[in-house]
């Protein structure tokens, strides 16, 4: 497995990492736990060192899945990363996220003796403006931060990736095939399940789903041109946006997973990647990334 290096304190991982938020939370209609439990063995045993997950997913229940399938002797051989800071009620229901200064430092500070005392080797931040990363850099050094990056979201190219690299801040893309579009999996938003999320995503939804659809199509074509898949195209394209990015591909089947590992191999000419970033230029894609209350709780900068 080819390994990359998140930040400069040195965190080697897989190129690519496997997102697990869909195995217990946000999609519905399909996610077999034993199904979901053999693709995690599995991506360890392929090398997949870079592990995702949340207290959130579940809530909690998440968490407690990886813990099952990580013992034995995985462990050690896993990057485990885990993400807190939303508001849970004791029902389970997420209220908000409180992203102030003053909390943002009481946070990394206390992550920070969590470092200290070994309990957590490496900081991270998820959904971050500029402006909260060099804060919490300012406390203790962040080696990796995690946003929504792929072809059809490339907000974070004009002042967020530009301030990692500044930094010194690896950067982990999620979501990377568009919440299954730019795998190919382009259904409307009314035709998945109850309970489903992607029911809510604005960019399925109406004549945004017709929009986008559109740029899939050259994605699709280009795909089938060398024999790849669209997923493992626009893993490869993302793969190939710098040595310091680490996709993480969320997925609860097996065949899928070796289908996304297949990215690495892709080699695309500069007329590909060129024709590629023609369709998918930045704010092509139709309709914001989520809805107005899943955009609430992003940290964004004033205006924006």
């Amino acid at each position: 497995m080819q390994q990359r290096t998140l930040g400069r304190q040195g965190l080697e991982v897989s190129a690519l990492g496997l997102g697990c938020m869909g195995m217990t939370f946000a999609y519905s209609g399909g996610a077999d736990p034993a199904e979901c439990e053999a693709t995690l063995l599995e991506a360890v045993d392929r090398g997949v060192t870079l592990i995702d997950t949340a207290e959130v997913y579940g809530p909690y229940s998440n968490e407690q899945l990886l813990g099952r399938c990580l013992a034995g002797g995985r462990r050690d051989r896993v990057v485990l990363a885990t993400k807190f800071g939303f508001k849970i009620d004791a029902e389970g229901r997420i209220t908000g996220v409180d992203s102030r200064p003053e909390h943002i430092r009481a946070v990394v500070g206390a992550m920070a003796g969590l470092v200290q005392a070994g309990k957590v080797r490496h900081l991270g931040l998820s959904e971050a403006s500029t402006a909260t990363l060099r804060r919490a850099h300012a406390v203790h050094p962040i080696s990796a931060l995690q946003s929504e990056y792929s072809l059809w979201e490339r907000g974070v190219e004009r002042e967020v990736l530009p301030a990692c690299r500044e930094l010194g801040v690896g950067f982990v893309p999620y979501s990377p095939l568009g919440r299954g579009f730019l795998a190919g999996q382009a259904l409307r938003a009314e035709e998945f399940p109850e309970g489903d999320y992607r029911r809510n995503q604005p960019r399925l939804q109406g004549e945004h789903f017709d929009a986008n659809r559109r740029l899939l199509a050259a994605l699709e074509a280009l795909a089938d041109r060398v024999r790849a898949t669209p997923a493992q195209v626009a893993l490869a394209w993302l793969l190939a946006q710098g040595s310091d990015l680490v996709p993480i591909f969320g997925t609860t089947h097996r065949v899928r997973l070796r289908e996304n590992l297949g990215a690495l191999d892709i080699q695309l000419t500069a007329s590909d990647w060129s024709g590629l970033e023609k369709v998918f230029a930045p704010g092509s894609a139709s309709g914001e990334r989520y809805g107005a209350a899943g955009l609430a709780m992003l940290d964004r900068a004033p205006g924006r």
